[in-house]
């Protein structure tokens, strides 16, 4: 794997702005590669088959950003949170967040998930929302209000939950 990664991380850094960001999404690509190198056929070489995991390892970057940008600018307080994360355990926190998100995706009602991956994961704006729905921007703006509303309910409920668990968990040992 060294002997590509120079080569990744020129390929990545030509789509990241940041070297940063590409030095780090060439790391997850070497880390999915061992674990997938099993299933590699060889019917590309291994370079091209390392760009194919780099691409998605890019979009998974962008996505998480994406989704860090829609929690923070809703909950404020989980920004600061996260600030004093920062350190070693930074990307188990990433990753934790990204999972309490989809999950609170999947126990909202599809509509609501349908609308706010619409505004924030694919950034279309309202009027766009509105004719991919068939609804009146009115309509788009009223559902978005109420899947925000009943996202944040969700999201704090599990966190809520997550609190009782553990300390239940504190006090069995």
């Amino acid at each position: 794997m060294e002997k590509y990664r120079q080569r990744l991380i020129k390929f990545v850094a030509i789509k990241v702005d940041n070297f940063l960001d590409a030095e780090e999404i060439v790391q997850d690509t070497l880390i999915s590669a061992m674990d997938s190198l099993p299933t590699f056929k060889g019917k590309s070489s291994q370079f091209t088959w390392l760009c194919g995991i780099a691409r998605h390892e890019i979009g998974d970057f962008y996505r998480r950003r994406k989704i860090k940008q829609i929690v923070f600018s809703k909950l404020p307080w989980l920004k600061e949170l996260v600030d004093e994360a920062l350190g070693p355990e930074l990307a188990y926190q990433e990753l934790e967040t990204k999972t309490r998100i989809l999950k609170t995706f999947k126990n909202i009602s599809e509509g609501y998930t349908r609308v706010l991956r619409l505004k924030y994961i694919e950034g279309l704006s309202m009027k766009q929302i509105a004719q991919k729905l068939n609804l009146t921007v009115k309509a788009v703006e009223s559902r978005l209000s109420r899947a925000r509303l009943a996202f944040q309910v969700e999201y704090e409920g599990n966190e809520k939950l997550k609190t009782k668990n553990e300390k239940y968990l504190e006090t069995s040992w």
